[in-house]
């Protein structure tokens, strides 16, 4: 099959707006508006054509950009000015509340996109917990959003397969700049790096490439398939592991943060500003962090103290994560059962507080065994028409050691009522433009899941002492990441001072703090999310509960938090006031 080399074109509607004199407003403010957030989306799924396949955009399954080469970032300079351009020429005198959202979303995400490209993050284009060599293997497992039905199916992701080579020759060149201009990943993130590559490399049956070959019935494409595999993917990742063990790993930094790195604590104040969605500095986001770990601390000692137990808090930490009394498990079935059983419990109250439940048909899987040991618990979205369900992913290294008191928070987090169906409620809404029923927010839509956590008692669980108990050590956990996140990459903790703070807080091991610590260090200020849009959301629901008295309907709170989508936090206070003044 051939494919078009792609060119970064104005669309004939955005070239006559972007046009237009400047200063000057052009056209109906509406209709303006809404050609050109469906252009962008549509643009962007060009440009993003993996982005496109996870949202059930399927035109474009067989392309893979090589979005981290200097090339792609010139054109996604140019095609953010462009859209930013237009976007200013665009009368907002008469948009409705909804339209005035998209307009102000818009222009934040070209904003932000524009102001990231001044940073060199493809010169990171990959660590442990992000980035196409874990991306990659998801979709070509047969059991994500890449589908695997039809012949030309298979010969899509061939071609993907093949693009990946040249990606992974352009990540080590851009790697190698990286080593000259001081832009490397730590030392202590680098190796864990090492076996999931290694992994991948492998020929083996096993290897989750192969996974799409056994419902392939035609032996000559079978064949053929198999052939890409071990022509492109096998090669790309053993060069990549090869490369990351002689050359970058000698060369990696011994600092955690991103304060290390030049410009460095300009480029984390961005992340946070893009996480957060506010105007917060780091030192303001480090004290209410130190905040909330004092109060939430309190609650944790006043569980502990119903409980019986008569030593003091790290001792109870120990208690709670080593005691066999809270590992119940002996396999993997058991641990899915579980969670499952949840979900039966608390669905009857679910809808007496919801009155929108989503469409979306819902999973619960345990998690590959690829990427298990640096995975945690997560959600992955389903395909806005229902083809693909969302799906609540479950580590499980081992099902002895897996501790249940955390169980019941995590699911109100990851799947019900948090992103399942906070994500579900945003993709089926057909009235919103594609460019926000398909977009995420982190300060909202991982706010909104931590506050899904405080809702245990409402929905009828966290009866249990040590169940209420994960809830509180989940929440401080959150809290937490204010403090360790801003510490490593603002006010220079090493990483061995932020996992001996975590230690101190939570009932979690060295070895999780570890993995966590090392999270915060791949992916800086996406923690500081969780905690800034949870204390958002109660704030506006302890608000309205406040004024409105027996008018306050949790119903009517829940279905207005949930069915504009993703928005930033500055914009869902808004939304809120006018729906409840």
């Amino acid at each position: 099959m051939l494919f078009k080399k792609h060119y970064l074109l104005l669309p004939s509607f955005l070239l006559a707006v972007a046009c237009g004199q400047p200063g000057r407003k052009t056209g109906n403010g509406a209709d303006s508006l809404h050609h050109l957030v469906q252009q962008y989306y549509d643009d962007r799924m060009e440009l993003f054509p993996m982005e496109a396949t996870m949202n059930g955009e399927h035109q474009y399954d067989s392309l893979l950009q090589i979005d981290i080469s200097e090339h792609f970032r010139h054109r996604l300079d140019s095609f953010y000015t462009s859209y930013e351009t237009a976007l200013n020429s665009v009368d907002t005198a008469g948009l409705t509340p909804n339209d005035l959202i998209s307009y102000l979303m818009l222009q934040r995400d070209l904003s932000l996109s524009k102001e990231r490209l001044k940073f060199p993050d493809h010169y990171m284009p990959f660590d442990q917990f992000s980035g196409l060599t874990l991306m990659l293997p998801l979709f070509g497992s047969g059991a994500s959003a890449q589908p695997f039905k039809t012949n030309d199916d298979y010969r899509h992701f061939m071609a993907r397969m093949k693009s990946f080579s040249e990606w992974a020759d352009t990540a080590i060149a851009n790697m190698r700049k990286g080593i000259d201009a001081g832009v490397v990943l730590p030392k202590t993130l680098v190796v864990k790096i090492l076996p999931q590559l290694a992994d991948i490399a492998k020929k083996d049956t096993g290897n989750v490439f192969y996974a799409p070959l056994k419902t392939l019935k035609d032996t000559a494409l079978a064949a053929e398939y198999r052939a890409s595999i071990e022509q492109y993917i096998l090669p790309s990742y053993a060069r990549l592991h090869d490369f990351i063990e002689k050359e970058y790993l000698p060369k990696a930094r011994s600092t955690s943060g991103y304060g290390a790195l030049p410009n460095g604590k300009d480029w984390y104040a961005l992340y946070s500003k893009y996480w957060t969605t506010t105007n917060l500095s780091p030192d303001e986001i480090f004290a209410i962090g130190e905040k909330e770990v004092a109060r939430i601390k309190g609650e944790m000692e006043k569980v502990m103290t119903e409980t019986g137990w008569k030593g003091d808090l790290p001792s109870f930490f120990t208690y709670i994560r080593t005691d066999k009394k809270f590992k119940i498990f002996s396999s993997p079935k058991q641990i899915l059962d579980s969670f499952a059983a949840i979900k039966d419990r608390i669905m009857p109250k679910v809808k007496e507080m919801y009155g929108h439940l989503p469409k979306t048909p819902f999973e619960i899987r345990q998690t590959e065994a690829f990427r298990a040991a640096s995975a945690s618990a997560e959600y992955m979205q389903g395909a806005a028409d229902g083809s693909r369900p969302g799906i609540f992913y479950v580590p499980i290294l081992n099902a002895k050691e897996f501790g249940y008191t955390g169980m019941q928070c995590l699911f109100l987090h990851e799947a019900i009522p948090g992103h399942h169906f906070q994500i579900s409620i945003q993709q089926e809404n057909d009235s919103l433009p594609k460019f926000r029923r398909f977009n995420w927010i982190g300060a909202y839509g991982e706010g909104y899941a931590l506050y899904c956590e405080s809702l245990g008692k409402e929905l009828g669980i966290y009866t249990d002492p040590y169940m209420y108990f994960g809830r509180l050590s989940d929440e401080i956990h959150r809290a937490i990441r204010l403090v360790v996140d801003v510490g490593l990459h603002y006010k220079g903790w090493t990483r061995e001072q932020a996992i001996r703070y975590m230690l101190d807080y939570e009932p979690t091991s060295e070895q999780e703090a570890t993995a966590e610590i090392e999270r915060y260090m791949a992916l800086p200020a996406q923690a500081l999310s969780y905690k800034i849009g949870e204390m958002k959301i109660r704030e506006l629901r302890n608000k309205y509960t406040a004024e409105l008295g027996n008018k306050f309907n949790i119903k009517d709170f829940h279905d207005e938090l949930l069915k504009d989508g993703c928005v930033p936090l500055d914009v869902l206070e808004e939304k809120m006031a006018r729906k409840f003044k």
